[in-house]
């Protein structure tokens, strides 16, 4: 918090576990175990949701987020220079609420390359701010009220087939 206090916890739901012939492959689950619960938590703004990297690939976890009442997600992550170029910002896009995804900047030293690229990106899917690779501060103004007006002029919330599929937490 503001002052320095605690606000939440997260651990990474998802783990990293891929692999790219001829490119990248890693394995997160030989070191790490992923953590089970949706995070979210209340600000003087909005409420707050939180993923770590590789959890942003799953939209269910942002849905769920969004029916917890998150407005915002954060995700930190260090996608690579296989993944970063072909996805990172697409993911953001994809998520329909304002989404800041923050990564380390490159540097020629050390064996794992994150792509950069840390963004804020807003609910109609436009980036409202970015950097490139190397190290910078994003900063970003953002409206809050676009969230609802967005859920008002396409309310894919009150519109889903619950007859055909729900999405369902523990």
């Amino acid at each position: 918090g503001p002052d320095g206090s605690l606000i939440t916890k997260h651990r990474k739901v998802h783990l990293f576990d891929i692999d790219v012939p001829g490119k990248i492959t890693f394995k997160e689950s030989d070191t790490l175990t992923g953590g089970s619960q949706v995070t979210v938590f209340d600000t003087p703004w909005c409420k707050f949701g939180v993923g770590i990297c590789y959890d942003i690939r799953f939209p269910e976890l942002a849905m769920l987020m969004k029916d917890a009442g998150a407005k915002f997600l954060m995700f930190p992550g260090a996608f690579n220079l296989t993944t970063g170029p072909a996805h990172w910002e697409l993911l953001q896009r994809a998520r329909a609420l304002y989404v800041a995804a923050t990564s380390p900047a490159r540097g020629p030293e050390g064996g794992y390359q994150a792509w950069g690229h840390s963004s804020v990106v807003s609910p109609w899917g436009e980036v409202v701010a970015t950097t490139s690779h190397d190290e910078a501060i994003v900063y970003a103004d953002i409206d809050i009220d676009q969230v609802d007006e967005m859920r008002r002029n396409i309310p894919t919330t009150v519109q889903k087939r619950t007859d055909l599929y729900k999405l369902v937490a523990n």
